[in-house]
């Protein structure tokens, strides 16, 4: 068995405990033997993640849900694997819920021609659609649910204690998920949500993609105000050809390096 390496209390994020870079950032929020995932990554990842959490002794029957932050496929394409092997229901935003159930491939990026990305987008069936305001309980802990669009129409958030897991709205360099309109982008709706994660006295983001950060209340308004340009601007997308930040998560992952609150 391995031993486990949480983040926080009650969370383990799998790239942190694999050492290294596996996909999109894997939550397993966890109390005494209930657990939910929040994302999976792609369909090819999924045994070495199952594999791992099997070697961390959770019970896989005991996993309560396979939440979905939102329906882009390298946050999703491997649900329907994971869904098949653990027998756990999927949860989702309901503007992720046709996307989702149809395999939809433009919306979910599997899809991108002029990129020349084909992926396939495997369907799965959402038993519990969650809107904000909901919670997902796992044992004695409690994820409330925000609805963060902007990103995507679907874009959700969870808060846990003083913790938010906060998908794709920002990263610790500043940036933010690509804004699209094939998925479901929308600059206001954005600004909304950054805001609210501004206005929060949460202390901790745990985005979807590299490193977790301390709530940083200066980056969120230069954030801010950046997308503000963005309502005039049409230099925004998927085109960024590198990102240094992910360079320096694989540096930290591989040295073991932990938040300096980590548990």
């Amino acid at each position: 068995m391995l031993e486990r390496r949480p983040l926080f209390p009650g969370v383990i994020e799998i790239n942190h405990q694999a050492g290294y870079r596996i996909g999109c950032s894997v939550y397993l929020v966890f109390d005494d033997r209930d657990w939910v995932l929040i994302d999976i990554g792609y369909e090819e990842t999924v045994d070495e993640i199952i594999e791992l959490i099997r070697q961390l002794d959770f019970p896989l029957s005991q996993c309560r849900g396979l939440v979905a932050t939102h329906a882009d496929v390298d946050h999703i394409q491997g649900l329907a694997k994971v869904k098949g092997i653990l027998k756990a229901p999927v949860l989702a935003h309901p503007k992720a819920v046709p996307t989702l159930e149809a395999g939809d491939l433009i919306k979910t990026f599997a899809e991108i021609a002029a990129q020349n990305v084909h992926m396939p987008m495997p369907t799965v069936t959402v038993e519990r659609p969650i809107k904000d305001g909901d919670a997902i309980e796992v044992g004695s802990r409690r994820l409330e649910v925000w609805h963060t669009p902007g990103h995507t129409d679907s874009q959700l958030a969870f808060r846990l204690d003083n913790l938010l897991l906060s998908g794709d709205n920002i990263y610790r360099d500043g940036s933010v998920g690509a804004i699209d309109a094939h998925h479901g982008s929308d600059i206001p709706a954005f600004i909304k949500s950054l805001k609210r994660i501004l206005a929060s006295d949460v202390e901790w983001l745990l985005p979807s993609h590299g490193p977790v950060f301390r709530k940083d209340d200066a980056l969120l308004e230069k954030t801010i105000t950046r997308l503000e340009g963005y309502l005039k601007l049409a230099d925004f997308g998927t085109c960024a050809p590198h990102w240094p930040l992910i360079d320096e998560w694989d540096r930290e992952l591989a040295e073991g390096r932990m938040p300096s609150a980590a548990v």
